[in-house]
């Protein structure tokens, strides 16, 4: 069977990184880690690994190889949650464990992984026939670090 998956390269703490995600996101946990075991441009057997994991449900795998170019805001990884009390609790523990708020929802953690914490009915404000509406979101979004959904609920109705 095909597959898909996300792969992320670390530098190092590749086991550090998936711990917390694993910890912090639902529906997820570590499937398996794998060590090479092979001698490597990066180190003798078993200093290169990945480890297998979902969170969301989905799968990822994450390679822990020495030297990496870094990540970026080209790749990141949106996370889409029902409630404020969601958004916060994850936004919270990103920023808890060294992480960097950026501006609309963005935060970049400690590894360097960019992240987007979205309320899920975002995409639906934004999307909605009812431009005016549409673009009183978006304007709101576009004033926030960290998304609130009952601001962003306000503005969508013309009530912010």
């Amino acid at each position: 069977m095909t597959r898909i998956a996300t792969f992320l390269w670390f530098a190092d703490e590749a086991c550090e990184a998936v711990d917390f995600y694993v910890a912090t996101l639902p529906d997820a946990r570590r499937l398996a880690t794998i060590p090479l075991p092979a001698d490597t441009p990066f180190g003798p057997p078993g200093s290169v690994e990945t480890i297998e994991f979902t969170l969301c449900g989905q799968l990822f795998i994450a390679m822990k190889a020495g030297t990496s170019e870094g990540f970026n805001h080209a790749f990141s990884v949106s996370v889409e949650l029902d409630t404020q009390e969601e958004i916060d609790r994850i936004w919270a523990a990103f920023l808890d464990n060294g992480g960097t708020a950026r501006q609309c929802g963005w935060l970049r953690d400690r590894w360097g992984l960019c992240w987007q914490i979205v309320p899920r009915r975002l995409a639906a404000m934004i999307a909605s026939p009812d431009r005016a509406a549409a673009r009183r979101a978006a304007e709101a979004m576009l004033t926030m670090v960290k998304l609130d959904l009952p601001r962003l609920e306000a503005a969508f109705v013309g009530k912010a």
